[in-house]
C-alpha cells in the first residue's frame, strides 16, 4: 500500500487562493501548495490574512504541502541579482515555517554540467546560503527538476551544506530533459522531499533543454506553453510511466506529497480532478 499524500497547487484552479483551498477540500485532497512570491499570499501578508488563511486551512482539514519560491527569469544564475532574490528567498522561507510547511519549491535556473563553468558557482553560493538559512528553520528548499539531468542535480545539492532537496516533476524531465524519471527517482532519492504530478510528452528530441528554459526565463510560462518540442498533457495522457514512477517513490520510502500541476489546458479544474481520480487508483 502507498502512503503518498495528494495535493494541488491553488493557482493551477485559475482562481483565488481561497477558491483553490476550497476546491482541494471538494476533491478530498490531502494538502495544497501555494505560490508565495508575489500577488495575494506572500511574505507581505497581514497578520490578520495569515489568520484568515490559517483558520481556512483547519476548517478544510488541509496542510500546506509547500511554499512555492518561483521567481521567475533566470533564477539563481545572475550574481548582481542574487542579493535581492536570497533575501525574498529567506522571507519565503520564514512564511513557510508560519504555515507549518516544511519545504518551499523553486526553479534555480540552468545548472551547468561542467563545474568549471562560471555560472555554476554563482548560483552553488546562492543556493549554499539559502539552503543553510532553511536548515537553520527546518525548512528544505526544494529545486524543481528542469533542465538538467538527474546526475548533474545531484553533484550540485551534494556541493551545497545541506538544507536543499529536490521537488521531483517527472513531466518536466520527460517533456523536457529525456531523463528517465525512474532512473531518477533511484539518483536523487536521498533528496526527494515534495513532487509534482504532471504529465506530458517530448516531440523534439533535438530540443536543447538548456535553451528551452531560457526562453521561459525571457517569456514566462506562456512561452513555455507555447514551445513546439514538448506538449504537457493531463495526467496518464503523458509518457510518463505512473507505475513505475509511483513504485519507485515507494520502494526509497518517499511518503509526502503528489501535488497535482496543470499550468495550461482549456479547462484545468476538470483536469485537476481527473488528475485526483487517477492519483487515488494508483494508491488503491
Amino acid at each position: 500500500r502507498y502512503e503518498m499524500k495528494i495535493g494541488v497547487i491553488t493557482d493551477c484552479f485559475k482562481k483565488t487562493h481561497e477558491e483553490g483551498i476550497k476546491q482541494a477540500a471538494t476533491l478530498g485532497l490531502d494538502g495544497v501548495q501555494i505560490y508565495a512570491t508575489t500577488g495575494e499570499f506572500s511574505p507581505a501578508l497581514s497578520a490578520g490574512k495569515k489568520a484568515e488563511y490559517k483558520r481556512l486551512l483547519q476548517e478544510k482539514g488541509l496542510v500546506v504541502s509547500a511554499l512555492c519560491d518561483d521567481m521567475g527569469g533566470y533564477g539563481f544564475e545572475i550574481a548582481e541579482n542574487n542579493a535581492e532574490r536570497i533575501e525574498k528567498t529567506k522571507r519565503i522561507i520564514d512564511l513557510a515555517v508560519e504555515f507549518g510547511a516544511k519545504v518551499v519549491t523553486t526553479h534555480i535556473g540552468v545548472i551547468p554540467e561542467e563545474k568549471t563553468h562560471p555560472r555554476y558557482e554563482v548560483m552553488l553560493s546562492a543556493l549554499t546560503e539559502c539552503g543553510l538559512y532553511a536548515k537553520e528553520k527546518g525548512v528544505t528548499l526544494a529545486i524543481e527538476t528542469g533542465p538538467e539531468k538527474a546526475k548533474t542535480l545531484l553533484a550540485f545539492i551534494e556541493d551545497t551544506k545541506g538544507g536543499v532537496g529536490v521537488n521531483l516533476d517527472p513531466a518536466n524531465f520527460t517533456m523536457v530533459t529525456g531523463q528517465d524519471a525512474v532512473e531518477a527517482v533511484y539518483l536523487l532519492k536521498d533528496y526527494i522531499v515534495h513532487t509534482h504530478a504532471k504529465d506530458g510528452r517530448m516531440l523534439n528530441k533535438n530540443q536543447n533543454p538548456a535553451d528551452v528554459y531560457h526562453a521561459f526565463a525571457v517569456g514566462g510560462v506562456d512561452a513555455l506553453n507555447a514551445c513546439e518540442g514538448f506538449k504537457e498533457l493531463p495526467l496518464g495522457e503523458g509518457d510518463v510511466d505512473w507505475d513505475k514512477y509511483l513504485k519507485a517513490l515507494q520502494e526509497i520510502g518517499y511518503d509526502g506529497f503528489l501535488t497535482i500541476e496543470r499550468e495550461c489546458g482549456e479547462d484545468p479544474a476538470s483536469d485537476i480532478d481527473k488528475a485526483t481520480t487517477f492519483l487515488k487508483a494508483k494508491l488503491q
